[in-house]
């Protein structure tokens, strides 16, 4: 009898052995995910540091050289709800993510569409904000060009950014046109002041407001061509960030912050004070 009683001590030590290092060990890789996300990283160095690109409205620097923008100021809110400083680090827009995936900064707040190919790389927030497709015109094309599918032809050209969305749009609703990507808005810009290109295609409200601030010279065509969710980019593997940033934006959202911001950076131009 006694090897037998000592088989089953045996046994029920292995069970034992089996139903509690599993949940020993999950344990230790909810700590480890809690203690190793950006949140707590964040929260542990007092700074967010936030990747952001070079857009009107949406993040520029001011005459006096500060950051501001729609962008900037959903930046600086979260970081003072979290209790925290910000940093923010400019990057090239087709260099947002490679930067965030190797840590550069903590988030992307930078006016992006969680596509379907980027959400491959990084995970994306549910959307803040909503922007569109929109084109203007150098004037002198306006006699022939009065719609959007107008410049699909081969004697027109289209300017955008690099890594956009409105240049993909432009690439498959406007297949014959010449395309042209910039690196800058202001090299994109000028070019089409000077006559050299015909059309710009940006995200709202860029178009509209650079129509606004040159009348004489440019022409904003009719209508959207698109709408695209806004979302923040964060690295993959990092459930708590996403979770608390996805709570954070309800929340501004139901307080009606980021209505109050989008109405005096898209349907407004009073910030232009803040540039000249």
């Amino acid at each position: 009898m006694k090897p037998r009683f000592s088989g089953i001590i045996i046994a029920l030590t292995l069970l034992l052995a089996f139903i509690v290092h599993p949940a020993s060990a999950a344990s230790d890789v909810q700590k480890d995910l809690v203690g190793n996300s950006t949140i707590e990283k964040v929260l542990r160095s007092g700074k967010l540091k936030v990747g952001m690109s070079t857009f009107i409205p949406w993040a520029m620097q001011s005459k006096t050289g500060e950051w501001v923008g729609f962008e900037i100021d959903v930046a600086k809110r979260l970081a003072k709800d979290m209790g925290v400083e910000v940093e923010f680090v400019p990057t090239k827009w087709e260099g947002l993510i490679p930067s965030l995936l190797t840590g550069k900064f903590d988030l992307v707040i930078a006016g992006m569409t969680g596509t379907a190919q980027r959400a491959l790389k990084i995970n994306f927030t549910q959307p803040y904000d909503f922007t569109g497709t929109q084109i203007c015109i150098n004037k002198k094309f306006a006699d022939k060009v009065k719609e959007p599918m107008d410049l699909n032809d081969a004697q027109y050209t289209v300017l955008s950014r690099v890594g956009v969305t409105a240049a993909e749009t432009a690439k498959k609703l406007l297949p014959k046109a010449e395309k042209r990507l910039f690196s800058d808005n202001g090299s994109m810009v000028q070019e089409l002041l000077n006559g050299n290109a015909t059309a710009i295609i940006q995200s709202l409200p860029e178009p509209a407001q650079l129509v606004a601030k040159n009348p004489e010279t440019l022409a904003l065509l009719p209508g959207t061509l698109t709408k695209e969710p806004i979302s923040m980019g964060v690295r993959k593997g990092d459930p708590d960030t996403l979770a608390y940033l996805n709570n954070w934006i309800v929340n501004v959202k139901a307080e009606g912050f980021l209505e109050e911001k989008a109405d005096y950076w898209w349907r407004s131009m009073e910030w232009t004070s803040l540039l000249e």
